[in-house]
């Protein structure tokens, strides 16, 4: 696989360091509107092609995929001119600002027969599948309730403030909670009942979301930008309870049940855990697949959907919608 990044900032950085420890992964090129940047970070992770602009990467034909890691609000524009290039592409999360440009980004790659896919890494992280198994086991009986919360003291970082980047905790640290949620109870949401604070430039800085399923379980979410939080997730049944460290980057699960039980699950070695999304990528493109099952195109909408249904709620609107 040869692998190109477009953006250059510290996400990126994070995917170099992740391919340049793979096997059978070429990290390739590097795109940036900026050429000397491009070069630095060429020079620093030993790629051998920078572009100063993210068209010359679009343009490569040899890539098999583009990893686009730039802000937020460009996500949309970055993707489809990668797609009308085409380029198969794994974009960071929040897939899009909006679910009207998930649809089109998606309805594009599969016309194309394209592979595009969202690199929101906690669902293909071990862990999650780890997860999945106890849940299914029944070992803490009929799960009714789940917590989430996830924030950091990150007000200061301006692509998280400001509404022409798309900001805001919802499309950061929101999404994290809000597909924790779909990963352990389902998609079957009956309701959703939410509120969030805002900050001086109209987007949320924290939100409280519950979510109501139909089968009667119910998840409380949280979010926010100026307080670093326990970044637990609970999942509690009749017979025990689940406590999921850190559901940004899982680092243990330990199961406890009603009778005294206690049992731990250690999380794998790994580069960074970005390796998984990058592999399943791979695997897609290898298959001729345009999405991962992991994380399909129906769940990409499906989150998109909730978190733009809850934007519109809080009246909070991008000045590029």
């Amino acid at each position: 696989m040869r692998i190109g990044i477009l953006g250059a900032g510290g996400i990126a950085r994070k995917m170099a360091h992740t391919v340049n420890n793979m096997d059978n992964m070429t990290l390739a090129a590097i795109g940036s509107r900026n050429i000397d940047k491009a070069k630095e970070f060429a020079q620093e992770f030993s790629i051998p092609t920078a572009y100063g602009s993210y068209e010359e990467l679009a343009a490569d034909s040899s890539l098999d995929l583009i990893y686009v890691a730039t802000p937020h609000s460009r996500h949309y524009e970055d993707a489809l001119l990668c797609l009308d290039n085409g380029r198969n592409v794994l974009c960071e999360k929040p897939f899009t600002a909006n679910a009207r440009q998930a649809e089109e980004l998606i309805a594009l790659a599969e016309s194309k027969g394209l592979f595009i896919g969202e690199a929101i890494w906690t669902r293909y992280l071990p862990m999650r599948f780890t997860l999945d198994e106890i849940m299914t086991s029944g070992v803490i009986g009929t799960p009714s309730y789940l917590t989430a919360d996830l924030g950091y003291q990150i007000s200061h970082v301006e692509r998280l403030i400001k509404p022409e980047l798309a900001g805001g905790a919802l499309l950061d640290l929101g999404v994290y909670t809000i597909n924790f949620a779909l990963m352990a109870f389902g998609n079957d949401v009956k309701e959703i009942i939410s509120s969030c604070n805002k900050n001086e430039y109209g987007v949320d800085t924290n939100n409280s979301i519950i979510m109501n399923f139909a089968d009667g379980k119910t998840a409380m979410l949280h979010s926010n930008l100026n307080a670093l939080t326990d970044l637990r997730g609970m999942i509690y049944g009749d017979k025990g309870r689940i406590e999921f460290e850190n559901i940004n980057n899982c680092e243990g699960i330990t199961v406890y049940l009603n009778d005294g039980t206690v049992t731990r699950y250690d999380t794998p070695p790994q580069i960074t855990g970005f390796e998984y999304q990058v592999q399943a990528a791979a695997d897609a493109i290898a298959a001729g697949k345009t999405e991962c099952p992991q994380m399909p195109h129906s769940e990409i909408l499906r989150v998109q959907r909730i978190m733009t249904d809850l934007r519109s709620e809080w009246r909070i609107h991008y000045p590029f919608e």
